[in-house]
């Protein structure tokens, strides 16, 4: 097993060197590029020894403080957790297994919500129980459809 050198030194100008060597003036539109890899895929993706998923969300959620997107961001995370645990997306019929799958979705999708957001986040999921999308679904990006309708951008 690596040892974890992803804290040593500074760590967020390594992170924001790395997002520059592959072309993007952001860690924002670096992650809106590959909108469905996950956090960890992200940090693999700039430094699998030396970035970690945490850091990633962090600069992400800095970015977004700072352009008052954290709404966007929050949706965009939403479509990282189901293309990971779902990739074949939302279940026909939600039972055991699957009802668990989706759980932890929602779950980890709160987790990586900012506290800001945290209510509205609960109050989408409820929605998708109590609604559920159509089968299959699996929101391409931030900007779907039915995403905006859960959680609007609050200048909405």
């Amino acid at each position: 097993m690596s040892e974890d050198r992803s804290w040593e030194g500074n760590w967020k100008v390594r992170l924001y060197e790395r997002v520059r060597e592959r072309g993007f003036e952001s860690l924002t539109s670096f992650a809106e590029a590959r909108p469905m890899a996950s956090l960890l895929a992200l940090a693999d993706e700039l430094g699998e020894e030396d970035i970690n998923a945490v850091q990633v969300f962090s600069g992400l959620v800095a970015e977004a403080e700072r352009s008052h997107r954290l709404t966007r961001l929050t949706r965009g995370q939403f479509v990282r957790e189901l293309a990971e645990r779902l990739p074949n997306g939302w279940p026909a019929v939600l039972d055991g297994s699957n009802r668990f799958d989706v759980a932890l979705v929602l779950a980890r999708w709160r987790t990586y919500t900012p506290e800001t957001h945290k209510k509205r986040v609960d109050a989408a999921g409820d929605a998708l129980f109590a609604h559920p999308p159509p089968a299959g679904w699996r929101p391409l990006g931030p900007d779907d459809e039915l995403l905006l309708t859960l959680l609007p951008d609050e200048e909405a």
